[in-house]
């Protein structure tokens, strides 16, 4: 056989081994591979079953997602893609039974489905989550699934794209038998002793695609598709796959499989050649690159993280450390008071039930946990830990003080970090006798939930830090992006003009609510406004206080924020910000605070005028961009993509629209400058074009092109 598909044999069963590591992807060869072992196996008068099973870690992961491109590209036609293979497994007159060990994902889920049989351990997982790179299943997931698990439950396994775990594949009839054992060698045993009986039962062979006897009726399925849609509404808004793939589900219950066969394959066809898909796909792959540390390859040497203490008990401080011992990694959590303490470990506490009462952890892991996290008052527990993480409220001066005791405390080799948002860890790095085990992680709130790491890289961080730091955010299983060292890093550096914008939109005049909803609608998980009221309006205050910027002169500032600052109105937490909070933390406009900043607007000088939900969206988003070509040229961010995932995780960015560097270039840099430059003459100062922004403009290329030349 070819190298990526190996054919042996146990009696008369024949075992089709995938092995295209490290996931097994469906690239060109393997499909064609497993249809000639399938075809000459069933050929022979000697075997009376196969199994196929995938080498190493996992079954079949999915397709190789970059001849997706090559297809959107015109590189390559799409043709029948694996759909040949599929036949050829479903219509052999031998029973073929796949294995599952690891992931069966997408067209690797598709082949099990083609297949007679699916057998799996039970840490196995199946699923189809082609929507999170804005398309559909389209070598059959959307016609099979539902033939076997029922309408509803193959609805949202298409349109969400969440896996799911083997004992639920398992109750949903879209597998046949869980194995016991954790290993692939008893996977393989199980499965040859189940082809075993299948053949001492008469070899049967049914084909899926032939089974409708789950797919319902039009008036039973009616509710079911129109609570998957509103799901997928709200699960995964703005997109256009999920409700594609709904459509392609609903097609499997109306027309016979090889019409809704067609309708799948122009769903698919229009879903791969939208933005959203290219956008997604860009966000698959911008994960891994950001990975990708020039100076800091992967395979440099990293410092032993056995233990872990943190300093600050508070919400950031918490969160911190249950990302720690979700990881397995015992913590010690330090705080000046007993009463802090247990303040900080009650709050830990309720955020661990939260996550039992929705059926994220068990209350054993919960339990194990707790018992990871470890509460002291004295810096002596601190001798043993390998990594500590400074929590405290953003003030230098205290950062400095807690990083000159931290030095004292902890053995030499041990990493000292700092959870600064937007200090210069430089500085605090200053007060160690040695700068080069002290780097930035900030993580954001809430920590134990967001899924952003901001690695912030000293002048003096030594390399084998970095690589530890990011190997953590791993271990969390965060996606760390490293940056560089200066005033907000990466994230806040570009929300700082961002939020600036929002407030300069409702003192001319914008209504605070429609502010928030043109981005919102945009895409963005929450709007500028109501995100401002959720981090706190006073630790903003607080932050801007620190950094004491003082800007030339006559250059307008924003003045609403500061006035809701002295009023008492902090955001969620007092109830009251730039809007009021009811039962749950519901929000609504309050007619006061858009009276404030009327006569805020006055006092200013500023006319009021009706403003557009395009104009908002436009001079948010643009100024996100504009700081962001500044940071990309003073070598903050590495490459474009490290800035959008900065955005898509951190921030709320909409993935389907790549991130705001990304966004741009669909757009096209030439139609950003200008607009830029609109702006620029409305509102002067802050609107000045980033350099690089022009330069690519005028060049009539992309961030990306940028990149590429660099590369």
């Amino acid at each position: 056989m070819s190298e990526l598909v190996a054919v042996s044999r146990s009696g008369d069963v024949a075992v089709v081994t995938v092995q295209n590591p490290p996931v097994n992807a469906l690239s060109p060869g393997v499909p064609e591979g497993i249809a000639a072992a399938v075809e000459d196996a069933a050929a022979d008068d000697t075997v009376r079953a196969m199994v196929l099973i995938g080498d190493g870690r996992t079954f079949i992961a999915g397709a190789d997602i970059r001849e997706f491109a090559k297809i959107r590209s015109g590189q390559r036609e799409r043709g029948e893609g694996i759909h040949p293979l599929l036949f050829t497994l479903e219509d052999c007159p031998k029973p073929v039974i796949a294995a599952i060990h690891g992931t069966a994902f997408g067209g690797g889920l598709e082949v099990a489905l083609a297949c007679h049989y699916r057998v799996a351990l039970a840490s196995a997982q199946v699923g189809q989550p082609e929507v999170k790179l804005g398309i559909l299943p389209g070598a059959g997931g959307t016609l099979r699934l539902p033939r076997l698990a029922g309408v509803a439950k193959a609805a949202e396994m298409c349109a969400i794209g969440d896996p799911i775990t083997a004992q639920d594949a398992l109750d949903h009839h879209i597998l046949d038998r869980i194995v016991e054992g954790g290993s692939r060698e008893s996977l393989l045993a199980g499965t040859l002793a189940f082809a075993a009986e299948l053949i001492a039962d008469g070899a049967k062979t049914p084909r899926v695609r032939d089974n409708d006897e789950r797919l319902g009726d039009m008036a039973a399925n009616a509710p079911i598709f129109a609570k998957m849609r509103a799901l997928a509404h709200q699960k995964r808004r703005g997109q256009m796959a999920p409700q594609k793939s709904i459509d392609s589900v609903e097609a499997a219950t109306k027309m016979p499989f090889e019409e809704a066969r067609v309708l799948t394959a122009k769903l698919f066809m229009e879903c791969l050649h939208s933005p959203q898909s290219e956008a997604l796909i860009h966000v698959f792959f911008g994960e891994r690159e950001v990975r990708k540390i020039p100076d800091v390859p992967s395979d440099s040497r990293t410092r032993k993280i056995a233990k872990a203490a943190i300093v600050g008990a508070g919400t950031m401080g918490g969160g911190i450390a249950m990302n720690y011992a979700n990881a397995g990694i015992p913590v010690r959590l330090k705080e000046v008071s007993e009463q802090a303490l247990q303040r900080g470990l009650a709050r830990i506490r309720a955020n661990y039930d939260h996550s039992v009462k929705r059926g994220r952890f068990t209350p054993e892991f919960v339990r194990e946990r707790m018992d990871l996290i470890q509460p002291t008052l004295s810096y002596k527990e601190f001798a043993d830990a390998d990594i500590v993480v400074e929590a405290v409220f953003e003030n230098m001066e205290l950062k400095k003080t807690v990083f000159r005791e931290l030095d004292e405390a902890t053995k030499p080799e041990a990493i000292l970090a700092t959870n600064t948002s937007t200090l210069d860890v430089d500085e605090i790095a200053s007060v160690t006798a040695d700068p080069t085990r002290v780097i930035g992680t900030h993580f954001f709130s809430p920590a134990n939930v967001m899924r952003l790491l901001e690695v912030v890289r000293g002048k003096k961080t030594a390399k084998d830090v970095i690589a530890t730091a990011m190997q953590l955010g791993r271990r969390m299983k965060k996606v760390g992006v490293l940056v560089g060292n200066c005033h907000g890093f990466v994230g806040n550096r570009m929300f700082v003009p961002y939020m600036r914008e929002a407030q300069f939109l409702v003192e001319e005049g914008a209504n605070i609510v429609d502010v928030d909803q043109a981005l919102e609608d945009f895409g963005m998980a929450m709007g500028p406004l109501a995100v401002g009221d959720l981090a706190g309006i006073d630790v903003a205050w607080r932050i801007r206080r620190e950094a004491g910027h003082e800007q030339p002169e006559g250059v307008r500032q924003p003045l609403s924020e500061d006035a809701l600052y002295e009023m008492g109105r902090y955001g969620q937490k007092t109830g009251a910000g730039w809007y009021r909070y009811g039962e749950n933390r519901k929000r609504s406009p309050d007619p006061n605070v858009q009276t404030v900043i009327t006569d805020i607007a006055a006092r200013a000088g500023l006319e009021q005028r009706t403003i557009g939900a395009r104009e908002i969206v436009d001079r948010a988003i643009y100024t996100l961009v504009n700081e962001g070509a500044r940071i990309l040229e003073e070598g903050i961010a590495l490459r474009p993509v490290d800035i959008d995932i900065v955005y898509l995780y951190g921030y709320g960015f909409p993935a389907y629209k790549g991130g705001p560097m990304w966004y741009a270039d669909w757009v096209g840099l030439q139609s950003v400058y200008e607009r830029i430059l609109e702006f620029e003459a409305q509102h002067g100062h802050w609107w000045k074009p980033a350099p690089l922004l022009a330069r690519l403009a005028a060049e009539r290329k992309t961030f990306s092109d940028w990149q590429r030349e660099r590369s």
